[in-house]
């Protein structure tokens, strides 16, 4: 199984798009942690399970989602309501409430890949406006016999080696 995720991509259509044809092949899922600026049910999100995030304007986004796919639970949200620029712990607890596996989040714009006890933290970074780093990002996580593998690539698809991770359960 794998997934990928996307977050803070503020209004970018034709990089979604792409990401979403480069990788049609081997995803399981495609993922948005919110911060896209379009319409909830626009074509361009139309792969993706997604949420809104502190820039997404229409009322009707999800603000999180639960979402269990083969098996392993994935709590989503974009992380604005739970403080993550400043720490991760209230995301945690959320994510023990709803039994999560793996939570997709954004808002930072920072790429992180970070297990918390049984919990396993994503943020893909931001495909518009990364921080810490110069590359925009979003990341895939691949989930196969009690092991998650972590990757980062760039907006070409180019692997971001030195940010990947796994991880066991």
């Amino acid at each position: 199984m794998k997934v990928f995720i996307v977050s803070d991509s503020h209004g970018l259509i034709n990089e979604l798009l792409e990401i979403t044809k480069r990788h049609a092949q081997e995803a399981t899922a495609f993922i948005h942690c919110g911060d896209s600026e379009l319409p909830n049910g626009c074509v361009e999100l139309q792969s993706f399970i997604y949420v809104g995030g502190n820039c997404d304007f229409a009322r009707n986004f999800a603000k999180e989602r639960t979402e269990d796919i083969q098996g392993i639970r994935f709590f989503i949200t974009h992380g604005h309501l739970y403080n993550v620029k400043m720490t991760l712990i209230n995301l945690y607890y959320r994510a023990k409430e709803v039994g999560a596996n793996v939570v997709c989040f954004g808002h930072s714009h920072i790429a992180l890949a970070e297990k918390m006890d049984d919990v396993l933290f994503i943020n893909p970074g931001s495909l518009l406006l990364p921080r810490l780093r110069k590359e925009r990002t979003y990341a895939s996580v691949q989930i196969d016999n009690r092991q998650a593998i972590v990757q980062f690539y760039d907006l070409n698809g180019k692997k971001v080696p030195h940010l990947g991770k796994t991880f066991t359960f």
